[in-house]
């Protein structure tokens, strides 16, 4: 089963999530997505294998998520899509793929789930 990780080294949640993907005996392929963000295509496709929309994937904190009003409600997926591509620092991370399936594995232990959900 191909194991992905969209990982942020800095970061102690997105640390511990691919700790315990090794631990559980998997070496997932590392993607620092702030070097090499998904693309539209890709993100939109975790989305769905995630059953969330743009907007739950939205990082605040450290982000220029309140420069860019990304808070209005009228704003389309289209134009956060778009913010998104210009600054992958608003994806929450650290998002994990398992095959068909995949997860915003915050708080940590939500890889958890995923690994079970993976082996059904």
């Amino acid at each position: 089963m191909e194991v992905k990780i969209y990982h942020n080294p800095a970061c102690g949640t997105s640390r511990n999530v691919l700790a315990a993907l090794r631990e559980a005996g998997y070496e997932p392929q590392v993607i620092e997505y702030l070097k090499n963000p998904p693309d539209r295509a890709t993100l939109k496709e975790l989305l769905r294998r995630m059953g969330k929309n743009v907007r739950d994937v939205l990082r605040k904190r450290g982000t220029p998520y309140e420069e860019l009003k990304l808070d209005d409600p009228t704003l389309s997926d289209d134009e956060i899509f778009a913010a998104i591509e210009k600054h992958p620092i608003l994806i929450e991370r650290p998002i994990v793929s398992m095959g068909d399936k995949a997860a915003l594995c915050r708080p940590a232990e939500t890889v958890n789930d995923l690994i079970a959900r993976s082996k059904t």
